[in-house]
């Protein structure tokens, strides 16, 4: 997907929300636990009650991988069943040196035909360049990140600049605005203004929404550019929003409840 597409997305949709796969067999509504395929049959209906209200869907693969082939199979099927007008993601978090990022890129880019996957900066340019060598294909390389654990290395200075903000204005110049976007925890709202001077056209992928306690109101005013520029993703909100059979009743409630909040904030740019 190129950015103007997504820009169209979301313009169109009036929505910068990104829908969470991240599917546990566990947290399943008891109903489908006996379907013979139980995973997928319940993402296509999250994504069938969804796909209206959001602009892309993010599949964390650590639930696919686990299950060993039949997980990498279920994850090959549910991109294939998202809708071709939506961006998706791979939370893969790979970097490696040059030539395992190749394989990495080409598994997701082409095996699987995700449009993004997200990529850990900290071995350096040739760990990530792989990744930015596809047409119309994307790296979500990691800012600052929501998890308390941060602090141990993002959020340490080095020299006179916070260690995330030598990795923003580095990795930047590696890419366009067009295949490079970046993670920016939604916990870290008070931030994001001076992220923006950073990286003021770059697209923010925005966990932490929901249940982690972020803040869609503060990550928009703070986040949005002319383009949008956001994708805020809801996982456990949103798809575990009921453990009962009316789970896609209110998964899409709950997708409403984001994307009418969203429309709000994109009428003011």
């Amino acid at each position: 997907m190129t950015r103007q597409q997504l820009i169209e997305q979301i313009q169109l949709k009036k929505s910068y929300l990104c829908v969470g796969l991240d599917t546990d067999f566990e947290k399943i509504p008891t109903h489908l636990k006996s379907h013979p395929d139980a995973i997928f049959e319940f993402n296509r209906q999250i994504i069938d009650a969804t796909k209206d209200l959001c602009v892309a869907y993010k599949i964390n693969t650590a639930f696919y991988e686990v299950l060993g082939s039949k997980g990498w199979d279920i994850m090959e099927r549910t991109v294939s069943y998202i809708p071709d007008e939506h961006f998706t993601i791979a939370d893969a978090k790979r970097g490696d040196i040059g030539n395992t990022s190749t394989q990495y890129a080409r598994a997701f880019f082409e095996t699987f035909n995700f449009d993004s996957i997200t990529v850990a900066p900290y071995m350096g340019e040739d760990s990530v360049r792989p990744f930015l060598e596809f047409d119309n294909k994307w790296a979500i390389v990691l800012g600052l990140t929501s998890n308390s654990g941060s602090k141990d290395f993002e959020q340490q200075k080095t020299g006179d600049h916070f260690l995330y903000e030598t990795v923003l204005k580095t990795v930047s110049t590696w890419g366009t605005d067009g295949n490079l976007m970046f993670v920016i925890g939604a916990t870290k709202a008070s931030l994001l203004a001076e992220i923006r001077a950073i990286i003021p056209n770059h697209f923010l992928l925005v966990p932490g929404v929901g249940f982690q306690g972020g803040s869609l109101k503060e990550v928009s005013k703070y986040g949005l550019n002319k383009d949008g520029g956001l994708l805020v993703n809801a996982s456990r909100a949103i798809i575990y929003a009921s453990e009962k059979e009316d789970f896609t009743t209110e998964a899409r409630a709950i997708a409403l409840q984001y994307q009418t909040e969203m429309a709000g904030y994109l009428a003011a740019i």
